[in-house]
């Protein structure tokens, strides 16, 4: 569980830290923040103005960082997050709309069905 400055952190107090804070070792999980790519929690705990020592893993602070809506990244990569939950609802409201393409008189199948009768 993240200590209680780090729960209670605002996307302001992240987006300040950013500025603030050089370049660290290489990290596995890293966040863009206004371009730059940080390490996920060194970020989380200059924000929070904790030591190094705090409790707050990795983990909890890249839920943080994706609650507030960072991109984050594992090594390198972008990591599902909302954004590819949007996507994912926006691609099954195109499915569920061309589901109606495919019944009735005028559907695709209609068409491919009839044209298959005419080639017998």
């Amino acid at each position: 569980m993240p200590s209680t400055r780090v729960a209670a952190l605002t996307r302001e107090d992240i987006t300040a830290a950013a500025k603030r804070l050089r370049a660290s070792r290489p990290a596995k999980w890293t966040v863009i923040v206004e371009g730059r790519e940080l390490p996920a929690r060194p970020l989380i705990l200059e924000a929070a103005g904790v030591p190094p020592n705090d409790p707050t893993n990795s983990h909890q602070a890249v839920k943080i960082l994706e609650d507030w809506g960072f991109d984050v990244r594992y090594e390198g990569r972008a990591t599902p997050g909302k954004g590819k939950q949007e996507s994912q609802a926006a691609m099954e409201a195109l499915i569920r709309s061309l589901r109606g393409s495919c019944k009735g008189d005028d559907s695709i199948a209609e068409a491919r069905e009839r044209e298959h009768r005419l080639e017998k």
